[in-house]
Protein backbone atom coordinates (compact mmCIF):
# COMPACT_ATOMS: atom_id res chain seq x y z
CA UNK A 1 0.00 0.00 0.00
CA UNK A 2 1.69 3.38 -0.96
CA UNK A 3 1.58 6.35 1.57
CA UNK A 4 -1.29 8.27 -0.29
CA UNK A 5 -3.75 4.94 0.10
CA UNK A 6 -2.70 4.50 3.40
CA UNK A 7 -3.17 8.12 4.80
CA UNK A 8 -6.78 7.60 3.07
CA UNK A 9 -7.10 4.28 5.08
CA UNK A 10 -6.40 6.14 7.83
CA UNK A 11 -9.00 9.26 7.58
CA UNK A 12 -11.78 6.84 6.56
CA UNK A 13 -11.39 5.17 9.58
CA UNK A 14 -11.99 7.50 11.55
CA UNK A 15 -7.98 6.82 12.82
CA UNK A 16 -6.56 10.34 12.10
CA UNK A 17 -9.70 12.70 13.35
CA UNK A 18 -10.26 10.33 16.62
CA UNK A 19 -6.24 11.11 17.32
CA UNK A 20 -6.00 14.24 16.54
CA UNK A 21 -9.26 16.40 17.03
CA UNK A 22 -9.30 17.57 20.53
CA UNK A 23 -5.87 17.49 20.80
CA UNK A 24 -3.77 20.88 21.08
CA UNK A 25 -1.77 22.00 18.10
CA UNK A 26 0.96 23.47 20.50
CA UNK A 27 1.38 20.72 21.96
CA UNK A 28 3.30 19.67 19.46
CA UNK A 29 5.72 22.90 18.86
CA UNK A 30 3.36 23.78 15.63
CA UNK A 31 4.88 26.87 13.81
CA UNK A 32 2.59 29.86 13.85
CA UNK A 33 1.78 29.78 9.82
CA UNK A 34 0.90 26.11 9.94
CA UNK A 35 -1.59 26.52 13.19
CA UNK A 36 -3.10 29.13 10.64
CA UNK A 37 -2.92 27.86 7.63
CA UNK A 38 -4.99 24.46 9.40
CA UNK A 39 -7.58 26.62 11.22
CA UNK A 40 -8.08 27.92 7.08
CA UNK A 41 -8.62 25.05 5.87
CA UNK A 42 -10.65 23.44 8.61
CA UNK A 43 -13.09 27.07 8.20
CA UNK A 44 -13.14 26.28 4.59
CA UNK A 45 -14.43 22.92 4.46
CA UNK A 46 -17.29 23.71 6.52
CA UNK A 47 -20.66 24.51 5.33
CA UNK A 48 -21.84 27.97 5.56
CA UNK A 49 -24.76 30.27 5.69
CA UNK A 50 -24.84 33.83 4.49
CA UNK A 51 -23.65 35.21 7.33
CA UNK A 52 -20.57 32.17 7.92
CA UNK A 53 -19.37 32.90 3.99
CA UNK A 54 -19.38 36.24 5.14
CA UNK A 55 -17.55 36.20 7.97
CA UNK A 56 -14.75 33.90 6.65
CA UNK A 57 -14.78 36.12 3.94
CA UNK A 58 -13.99 38.98 5.90
CA UNK A 59 -11.09 37.29 8.28
CA UNK A 60 -9.84 36.26 4.67
CA UNK A 61 -9.50 39.81 3.40
CA UNK A 62 -7.81 40.86 7.12
CA UNK A 63 -5.04 38.00 6.38
CA UNK A 64 -4.40 38.96 3.14
CA UNK A 65 -5.47 35.96 1.10
CA UNK A 66 -6.72 38.34 -1.62
CA UNK A 67 -7.43 34.94 -4.00
CA UNK A 68 -9.66 33.15 -1.54
CA UNK A 69 -11.70 36.58 -0.81
CA UNK A 70 -12.35 36.92 -4.28
CA UNK A 71 -13.85 33.23 -4.75
CA UNK A 72 -15.57 33.96 -1.55
CA UNK A 73 -17.18 37.05 -2.84
CA UNK A 74 -18.06 35.20 -5.88
CA UNK A 75 -20.47 32.69 -4.49
CA UNK A 76 -21.46 35.09 -2.38
CA UNK A 77 -22.51 37.02 -5.76
CA UNK A 78 -23.76 33.65 -7.42
CA UNK A 79 -26.46 32.94 -4.52
CA UNK A 80 -27.57 36.73 -4.36
CA UNK A 81 -31.35 37.19 -3.93
CA UNK A 82 -33.17 39.83 -6.23
CA UNK A 83 -33.78 42.26 -3.24
CA UNK A 84 -29.86 42.17 -2.70
CA UNK A 85 -29.24 39.84 0.17
CA UNK A 86 -26.08 38.07 -0.68
CA UNK A 87 -25.04 34.83 -0.03
CA UNK A 88 -28.60 33.25 0.53
CA UNK A 89 -28.20 29.28 0.22
CA UNK A 90 -31.71 28.97 1.97
CA UNK A 91 -34.74 31.21 3.04
CA UNK A 92 -33.49 31.44 6.93
CA UNK A 93 -35.47 34.81 7.48
CA UNK A 94 -32.01 36.36 7.88
CA UNK A 95 -32.03 40.30 7.54
CA UNK A 96 -28.70 41.50 8.72
CA UNK A 97 -26.74 38.22 8.19
CA UNK A 98 -26.29 38.46 4.51
CA UNK A 99 -24.45 41.77 4.75
CA UNK A 100 -21.89 40.25 6.36
CA UNK A 101 -20.77 39.25 2.94
CA UNK A 102 -20.54 42.91 1.43
CA UNK A 103 -16.93 43.85 2.28
CA UNK A 104 -15.79 41.21 0.73
CA UNK A 105 -17.44 41.97 -2.15
CA UNK A 106 -16.98 45.35 -2.59
CA UNK A 107 -13.22 44.52 -1.86
CA UNK A 108 -13.39 41.86 -5.30
CA UNK A 109 -14.64 44.10 -7.03
CA UNK A 110 -12.69 46.75 -6.90
CA UNK A 111 -10.27 44.66 -7.36
CA UNK A 112 -11.52 43.04 -10.42
CA UNK A 113 -12.97 46.01 -11.82
CA UNK A 114 -16.21 44.23 -12.23
CA UNK A 115 -19.11 45.57 -12.76
CA UNK A 116 -21.72 42.99 -11.85
CA UNK A 117 -19.49 42.38 -8.40
CA UNK A 118 -19.68 46.31 -8.05
CA UNK A 119 -23.56 46.12 -8.89
CA UNK A 120 -24.10 43.42 -6.05
CA UNK A 121 -22.41 45.77 -3.45
CA UNK A 122 -25.02 48.04 -4.37
CA UNK A 123 -27.63 45.52 -4.26
CA UNK A 124 -27.11 44.75 -0.91
CA UNK A 125 -26.57 48.22 0.62
CA UNK A 126 -29.71 49.46 -0.82
CA UNK A 127 -31.39 46.76 0.68
CA UNK A 128 -30.28 47.54 4.12
CA UNK A 129 -31.00 51.58 3.09
CA UNK A 130 -34.47 51.56 1.57
CA UNK A 131 -35.67 47.44 1.27
CA UNK A 132 -35.33 45.85 4.72
CA UNK A 133 -38.05 45.97 7.30
CA UNK A 134 -36.97 48.47 10.34
CA UNK A 135 -38.54 49.43 13.68
CA UNK A 136 -40.30 52.78 13.02
CA UNK A 137 -37.84 55.09 14.40
CA UNK A 138 -35.89 53.17 11.78
CA UNK A 139 -33.71 50.19 13.50
CA UNK A 140 -33.16 47.42 10.92
CA UNK A 141 -34.67 43.89 12.02
CA UNK A 142 -32.75 41.05 12.06
CA UNK A 143 -34.66 38.85 10.75
CA UNK A 144 -37.49 38.99 8.63
CA UNK A 145 -40.83 36.52 9.89
CA UNK A 146 -40.26 38.20 13.52
CA UNK A 147 -39.97 42.43 14.29
CA UNK A 148 -36.72 41.24 16.30
CA UNK A 149 -33.70 43.15 17.06
CA UNK A 150 -30.82 40.85 17.57
CA UNK A 151 -26.84 42.40 18.75
CA UNK A 152 -25.78 39.87 16.02
CA UNK A 153 -27.11 42.77 13.60
CA UNK A 154 -24.18 45.04 14.88
CA UNK A 155 -21.34 43.19 12.88
CA UNK A 156 -23.47 42.13 9.89
CA UNK A 157 -25.32 45.54 9.03
CA UNK A 158 -23.03 48.64 10.03
CA UNK A 159 -19.65 47.42 9.03
CA UNK A 160 -20.71 46.93 5.59
CA UNK A 161 -22.37 50.25 5.49
CA UNK A 162 -19.42 52.34 6.78
CA UNK A 163 -17.18 50.89 3.75
CA UNK A 164 -19.84 51.54 1.57
CA UNK A 165 -19.75 55.09 1.96
CA UNK A 166 -22.92 55.51 4.20
CA UNK A 167 -20.85 56.39 7.32
CA UNK A 168 -24.07 58.60 9.13
CA UNK A 169 -26.77 55.51 8.15
CA UNK A 170 -23.77 53.10 10.15
CA UNK A 171 -23.37 55.26 13.12
CA UNK A 172 -27.29 55.54 13.32
CA UNK A 173 -27.62 51.75 13.04
CA UNK A 174 -25.26 51.46 16.15
CA UNK A 175 -27.05 53.80 17.93
CA UNK A 176 -30.34 51.99 17.34
CA UNK A 177 -29.18 48.88 18.74
CA UNK A 178 -27.76 50.64 22.01
CA UNK A 179 -30.98 52.20 22.18
CA UNK A 180 -32.70 48.83 22.57
CA UNK A 181 -30.23 46.36 23.63
CA UNK A 182 -27.53 48.00 25.67
CA UNK A 183 -27.73 47.25 29.51
CA UNK A 184 -25.71 50.80 30.80
CA UNK A 185 -25.21 49.39 34.90
CA UNK A 186 -23.93 45.67 33.37
CA UNK A 187 -21.88 47.66 30.44
CA UNK A 188 -23.19 44.58 28.17
CA UNK A 189 -25.86 43.87 25.63
CA UNK A 190 -28.49 41.70 25.70
CA UNK A 191 -29.31 39.79 22.75
CA UNK A 192 -33.09 39.50 21.37
CA UNK A 193 -35.48 42.10 21.76
CA UNK A 194 -38.90 41.62 20.41
CA UNK A 195 -39.96 45.62 19.02
CA UNK A 196 -43.95 43.74 18.37
CA UNK A 197 -44.47 42.43 21.86
CA UNK A 198 -42.11 45.25 23.67
CA UNK A 199 -40.18 43.28 25.29
CA UNK A 200 -37.06 40.71 25.14
CA UNK A 201 -37.13 37.79 23.68
CA UNK A 202 -33.89 36.89 25.10
CA UNK A 203 -32.40 38.68 27.35
CA UNK A 204 -29.74 37.00 28.40
CA UNK A 205 -25.86 38.59 28.11
CA UNK A 206 -24.81 36.13 25.44
CA UNK A 207 -20.91 35.93 25.12
CA UNK A 208 -21.01 35.43 21.19
CA UNK A 209 -23.24 38.17 20.96
CA UNK A 210 -21.28 40.93 22.60
CA UNK A 211 -18.06 39.77 20.49
CA UNK A 212 -20.68 40.46 17.22
CA UNK A 213 -20.81 43.72 18.97
CA UNK A 214 -17.43 44.41 19.78
CA UNK A 215 -16.02 43.46 16.54
CA UNK A 216 -18.45 45.24 14.51
CA UNK A 217 -18.28 48.65 15.83
CA UNK A 218 -14.29 48.14 15.62
CA UNK A 219 -15.21 47.72 11.77
CA UNK A 220 -17.13 50.71 11.44
CA UNK A 221 -14.58 53.03 13.52
CA UNK A 222 -11.96 51.67 11.16
CA UNK A 223 -14.38 52.69 8.21
CA UNK A 224 -14.73 55.94 9.87
CA UNK A 225 -13.11 59.20 8.07
CA UNK A 226 -11.14 61.34 10.20
CA UNK A 227 -13.34 64.17 9.72
CA UNK A 228 -16.11 62.30 12.15
CA UNK A 229 -13.82 63.08 15.08
CA UNK A 230 -16.34 63.26 18.03
CA UNK A 231 -18.53 60.41 16.00
CA UNK A 232 -14.95 58.23 16.13
CA UNK A 233 -14.60 59.30 19.69
CA UNK A 234 -17.95 58.02 20.87
CA UNK A 235 -17.80 54.77 19.45
CA UNK A 236 -14.16 54.37 20.75
CA UNK A 237 -15.81 55.21 24.16
CA UNK A 238 -18.57 52.58 23.24
CA UNK A 239 -16.06 49.73 22.59
CA UNK A 240 -13.87 50.37 25.76
CA UNK A 241 -17.37 50.18 27.79
CA UNK A 242 -18.48 47.01 26.49
CA UNK A 243 -14.37 45.42 26.64
CA UNK A 244 -14.59 46.42 30.18
CA UNK A 245 -18.28 45.19 30.94
CA UNK A 246 -17.15 42.18 29.34
CA UNK A 247 -13.80 41.03 31.25
CA UNK A 248 -15.41 41.57 34.17
CA UNK A 249 -16.66 37.97 33.97
CA UNK A 250 -13.73 36.01 32.56
CA UNK A 251 -12.83 32.74 33.94
CA UNK A 252 -9.32 31.85 35.45
CA UNK A 253 -8.80 29.96 32.47
CA UNK A 254 -9.09 33.16 30.45
CA UNK A 255 -12.37 31.75 29.04
CA UNK A 256 -16.19 33.00 29.65
CA UNK A 257 -19.45 31.38 30.09
CA UNK A 258 -21.71 30.73 27.29
CA UNK A 259 -23.76 33.85 29.42
CA UNK A 260 -21.38 35.89 30.55
CA UNK A 261 -23.03 36.19 33.98
CA UNK A 262 -24.41 32.82 34.10
CA UNK A 263 -22.20 30.40 35.32
CA UNK A 264 -24.13 27.24 34.77
CA UNK A 265 -23.72 27.61 31.19
CA UNK A 266 -20.77 26.18 29.66
CA UNK A 267 -17.45 27.62 28.56
CA UNK A 268 -17.04 28.90 25.83
CA UNK A 269 -13.91 29.99 23.50
CA UNK A 270 -15.27 32.21 20.78
CA UNK A 271 -15.86 35.42 22.87
CA UNK A 272 -12.40 35.39 24.23
CA UNK A 273 -10.89 35.74 20.47
CA UNK A 274 -13.66 37.87 19.32
CA UNK A 275 -12.27 40.19 22.40
CA UNK A 276 -8.96 40.19 21.54
CA UNK A 277 -9.20 40.69 17.82
CA UNK A 278 -10.95 43.87 19.16
CA UNK A 279 -8.27 44.65 21.68
CA UNK A 280 -5.54 43.81 18.74
CA UNK A 281 -7.00 46.25 16.32
CA UNK A 282 -8.27 49.31 19.10
CA UNK A 283 -4.67 49.44 20.09
CA UNK A 284 -3.14 49.54 16.11
CA UNK A 285 -6.45 52.44 15.80
CA UNK A 286 -4.89 54.57 19.18
CA UNK A 287 -8.13 54.65 20.08
CA UNK A 288 -7.42 52.04 23.00
CA UNK A 289 -4.56 52.36 25.97
CA UNK A 290 -1.63 49.61 25.38
CA UNK A 291 -2.28 48.17 28.64
CA UNK A 292 -5.07 46.45 27.09
CA UNK A 293 -2.92 44.40 25.47
CA UNK A 294 -2.16 42.36 28.40
CA UNK A 295 -5.50 41.10 28.51
CA UNK A 296 -5.35 40.09 24.56
CA UNK A 297 -2.24 38.22 25.21
CA UNK A 298 -3.87 36.15 27.89
CA UNK A 299 -7.31 35.45 26.26
CA UNK A 300 -5.19 34.68 23.07
CA UNK A 301 -3.58 31.99 25.05
CA UNK A 302 -6.51 30.96 26.23
CA UNK A 303 -7.76 29.98 22.70
CA UNK A 304 -4.16 28.60 21.59
CA UNK A 305 -5.31 25.56 24.16
CA UNK A 306 -8.79 24.82 22.07
CA UNK A 307 -7.23 24.49 18.66
CA UNK A 308 -6.37 20.78 17.85
CA UNK A 309 -3.91 19.06 15.38
CA UNK A 310 -7.25 19.35 12.22
CA UNK A 311 -7.09 22.44 13.39
CA UNK A 312 -10.85 22.99 14.92
CA UNK A 313 -10.83 25.83 17.48
CA UNK A 314 -12.82 24.04 19.77
CA UNK A 315 -15.46 24.57 22.22
CA UNK A 316 -17.10 27.44 20.34
CA UNK A 317 -20.79 28.06 20.42
CA UNK A 318 -21.41 25.72 18.10
CA UNK A 319 -23.21 25.80 14.70
CA UNK A 320 -25.82 24.74 13.75
CA UNK A 321 -28.04 25.48 16.76
CA UNK A 322 -25.43 27.81 18.64
CA UNK A 323 -26.59 26.12 21.93
CA UNK A 324 -23.71 23.71 22.82
CA UNK A 325 -20.13 23.81 22.57
CA UNK A 326 -18.58 22.43 19.12
CA UNK A 327 -16.78 24.21 16.47
CA UNK A 328 -18.85 27.00 13.71
CA UNK A 329 -17.38 28.51 10.87
CA UNK A 330 -17.05 31.97 12.88
CA UNK A 331 -15.14 30.57 15.16
CA UNK A 332 -12.86 30.27 12.77
CA UNK A 333 -12.91 32.87 11.17
CA UNK A 334 -12.28 34.82 14.65
CA UNK A 335 -9.31 32.56 15.12
CA UNK A 336 -7.44 34.02 11.87
CA UNK A 337 -9.16 37.29 12.52
CA UNK A 338 -7.40 37.77 15.75
CA UNK A 339 -4.00 36.45 14.16
CA UNK A 340 -4.34 38.81 11.19
CA UNK A 341 -5.06 41.99 14.13
CA UNK A 342 -2.27 40.80 16.50
CA UNK A 343 0.16 40.63 13.11
CA UNK A 344 -0.74 43.98 12.05
CA UNK A 345 -0.15 45.37 15.22
CA UNK A 346 3.33 43.73 16.73
CA UNK A 347 5.08 43.04 13.23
Amino acid sequence: MNRRNFLAGLFSSGFIYGRLAGRPARDRGQPQAELIDRVKLAMLTMQRQAWEQGVAAQALLELGEERLVIMLAREAVLRQWDDGRLGQVCDNHGVTDPGANGEAVLYAARRLQDKKMVEAARKQAEYFLKTAPRTEDGVIFHIDNKPQLWIDSMYMCPPFLAVMGYYREALFQVEGLRKYLWNSSQKLFSHIYDYGLKQFARQDFWGVGNGWAAAGMTRVLRALPPELKEERKRLARYIKDLLDGCIRFQREDGLFHDVLDNPRTFVETNLAQMLAYTIYRNVQLGWLNRDYLKKAERLRQAVLGKVDELGYVNDVCGSPLFQSPGVATEGQAFFLLMEAARRDLLG
